[in-house]
């Protein structure tokens, strides 16, 4: 249970805002990439995104306040397989996400 009042808990994201979210940070990642990734993988790659967060959905919702702590998971648990899809470098594609995402 929480510290905080019931009026400072945040209620987990609906699946909606957790698909746009996904989203937004996949295509803010591949600007900063600064490469062509083709609307097939990166629309695979938010599917896969998205899978990986509603899989640790309430682990994500404890933790929704601390980015740092969201980009790490996001390295282990995202970054290689995505990295693999659209063929990139895991370092420069983790770089990317935490320049993106604020972590």
């Amino acid at each position: 249970m929480s510290n905080f009042p019931a009026k400072h808990r945040t209620s987990l994201p609906t699946p909606r805002k957790i698909r746009r979210s996904c989203s937004k940070e996949l295509y803010r990642t591949v600007k900063r990439l600064g490469i062509y990734v083709p609307e097939e993988r990166i629309m695979q790659g938010e599917a896969l995104y998205y899978k990986k967060v509603i899989g640790n959905l309430l682990w994500i919702g404890e933790n929704i306040s601390n980015r740092k702590l969201l980009a790490d998971w996001w390295d282990e648990a995202v970054s290689a397989e995505l990295a693999e899809l659209w063929e990139v470098d895991r370092e420069t594609l983790s770089s990317a996400f935490r320049a993106a995402f604020g972590g």
